[in-house]
């Protein structure tokens, strides 16, 4: 005998619309453009350039203007889920999918540049010159190593423009372009030597350190005594003491002495192509959104009238019913795209401001030991949106900031206890246990034990085994491999 059950499910249906905001969301700033284009191309209604007003034919394409087409060709506003996958197309708006879409943590891959050319040439593009700085600017670029550095002599370069391009300069202002180059990321871009390097990437740094202030001295004044590393002497002259000399020296071998050689999985570098820009205006941050991220698009008003001609014509015709069905879809299509990008942007905007509040004095700085620790759900509360919206944007997006680029899910990390009942970011606890390791007896390495004692004596509530996982996510070996004789 067979039993008979009802069973109840509760099923959320997404739309078009909303598929197509979520699928925009997540891809970085460098695919945005190609799906851009890709929509230019199958939608003619959608057109480059700025929005135009529609005035009294804005609902000349609405749905409910007109419900003489409403039969079997006009579209739905309540199509499920299930039935838009089924279509090969649904209102311009072409989607692939494995199924199991959306899914909450899966992780986009962030946009990457191949080449040190390529990010700078992306870099180049934001500074505002003139002609002849763009000029000079484009032969430095050509004149910058896989390294990073410009060997090539100024008055070499100035040379070089005038044979090649019969192009007159000075010494003088080529270094006036040399300068803008200079700020671009990696920091010590466009260096002419490796002292000129660690100062460029010194001057980044916070100026009321009086760390930074010493490890500058020291390169401008004592670069020599340095590199022979005469460190008592230097010690003397400064004037500071053995702990202060070391933290000095821990900053400067930690700068990057080639800022051109970072390895990609193919042997060539790679860069973040950053989908945020964070400025510091006379102390104030802001946040600026990558212009690619804002293309200028609108409705086309020749192909909208379309509907209004069609709409004269004899309601009859099976024919004319399928080209309005049509000419509706496409319209509502390049509506709900453009409002899909605005859409995109405000999240974008949104979550990157709340993380910048949230992190304000790592951003003020680039120290790492200022970073709070903040989950998704953090910013998720602060912007009033969905915990999986502030993941698709945290995994697919990167920010420019005056310390380097990154990815904006470096930001996120757990927290650990203090015996003052605070929370301490896990990247601070990482950067206390390297710097713990790296000053450890060579003879006699710290094991995870006595990583352990240390970190408790210092008001950080960490196990041994977070300990050890910590250190092998620093790469970090264990005790017995760190000895040296």
């Amino acid at each position: 005998m067979q039993k008979l059950s009802l069973n109840q499910t509760l099923q959320q249906k997404l739309s078009p619309q909303q598929i197509q905001f979520i699928k925009l969301l997540q891809i970085p700033t460098a695919e945005l453009e190609s799906r851009i284009e890709e929509e230019l191309e199958i939608n003619p209604a959608l057109e480059e350039g700025l929005e135009q007003e529609m005035n009294e034919k804005d609902d000349i394409y609405d749905d409910s203007s007109d419900n003489e087409y409403d039969d079997e060709y006009s579209t739905r506003d309540d199509i499920s889920l299930d039935d838009y996958l089924n279509h090969e197309e649904y209102g311009g708006y072409k989607m692939y999918s494995d199924g199991n879409f959306p899914e909450e943590d899966r992780e986009m891959p962030i946009a990457t540049i191949n080449t040190l050319q390529d990010a700078l040439q992306q870099q180049f593009g934001y500074l505002k010159l003139n002609e002849r700085q763009s000029v000079i600017g484009l032969q430095l670029l050509g004149s910058i190593e896989n390294d990073g550095y410009i060997r090539r002599s100024m008055q070499a370069v100035v040379n070089d423009l005038a044979l090649s391009q019969g192009f007159y300069t000075s010494v003088e202002e080529v270094e006036v372009v040399l300068k803008k180059i200079q700020t671009f990321d990696p920091p010590g871009i466009g260096s002419r030597n490796l002292q000129e390097c660690l100062l460029l990437q010194l001057d980044r740094k916070n100026a009321s350190d009086n760390y930074v202030n010493y490890a500058i001295k020291i390169i401008e004044d004592y670069f020599d005594e340095f590199s022979k590393k005469h460190f008592e002497k230097i010690q003397k002259r400064l004037g500071i003491n053995d702990d202060q000399m070391k933290c000095v020296i821990s900053l400067i071998t930690k700068l990057n002495p080639k800022p051109g050689s970072v390895e990609g999985e193919d042997g060539l570098a790679q860069y973040l192509l950053p989908d945020f820009w964070i400025h510091n205006n006379n102390g104030k941050l802001e946040v600026h959104l990558n212009s690619k991220n804002a293309p200028e698009l609108r409705i086309s008003r020749s192909f909208a009238e379309m509907l209004d001609t069609y709409d004269k014509s004899d309601k009859s015709n099976r024919h004319i019913k399928e080209t309005v069905t049509f000419v509706k879809q496409k319209l509502d299509a390049a509506k709900w795209f453009i409002d899909a990008i605005k859409q995109r942007q405000n999240t974008l905007q949104r979550t990157m401001n709340a993380i910048l509040q949230y992190q304000y004095e790592f951003f003020l700085d680039g120290d790492e030991t200022r970073l709070k620790p903040m989950i998704l759900k953090d910013i998720a509360l602060r912007i009033e949106m969905d915990v999986s919206t502030v993941s698709r944007v945290a995994n697919s997006k990167a920010v420019q900031t005056e310390f380097g680029v990154y990815p904006l899910k470096y930001f996120f990390s757990e927290g650990i206890s203090t015996e003052y009942g605070e929370d301490a970011s896990s990247r601070e606890v990482k950067s206390i246990l390297k710097d713990l390791i790296d000053h450890e007896p060579k003879g006699n390495p710290l094991s995870d034990d006595k990583l352990e004692k240390l970190l408790n004596d210092k008001g950080y509530n960490i196990a041994r085994r977070t300990v050890a996982k910590y250190r092998e996510q620093l790469n970090i070996p264990v005790a017995r491999l760190r000895k040296q004789l």
